[in-house]
């Protein structure tokens, strides 16, 4: 769904601006959704909920992605990359996307905003969380 495309778009820049800016006003990232989303209560909302589902489970996943990487540390990735990543993981392990909905999904925002080499990088990565990980479905 298109609709929910940019919601994840828009929560992507959110968590690349709070990577690169920790002290960024949650106040000023609350306006920044809700305009790039016309207020849209429900992809307010699935934005919201997916940039504090990411805030909340951000340790377990760094450690994960960490462990899948073959010699890539988070700190040494694009941080595009980076928060990609920590979305598609995100979604895989504690939403109800299904797992190759949410991989196609940061494939495409990390081709949309990465390097040419960003969609296979996190393709690969994802794809192998997928595999490696028991499924854990949870209303976050």
């Amino acid at each position: 769904m298109w609709r929910r495309s940019r919601a994840r778009e828009v929560a992507l820049q959110v968590l690349f601006q709070e990577d690169l800016n920790p002290d960024h006003s949650l106040a000023a990232a609350d306006r920044f959704i809700r305009r790039r989303l016309h207020h849209d209560p429900a992809l307010v909302d699935f934005a919201t909920g997916l940039i504090a589902g990411v805030r909340r489970h951000r340790p377990e996943l760094d450690a994960l992605l960490a462990a899948r990487a073959a010699h890539w540390s988070l700190r040494r990735m694009a941080a595009t990359d980076r928060n990609v990543l920590r979305l598609g993981a995100y979604e895989i392990l504690h939403t109800d996307t299904p797992g190759r909905v949410a991989i196609n999904e940061a494939v495409e925002l990390a081709r949309r905003f990465g390097t040419r080499q960003s969609g296979q990088f996190v393709n690969g990565l994802l794809d192998h969380l997928v595999s490696a990980a028991p499924r854990e479905t949870t209303s976050e």
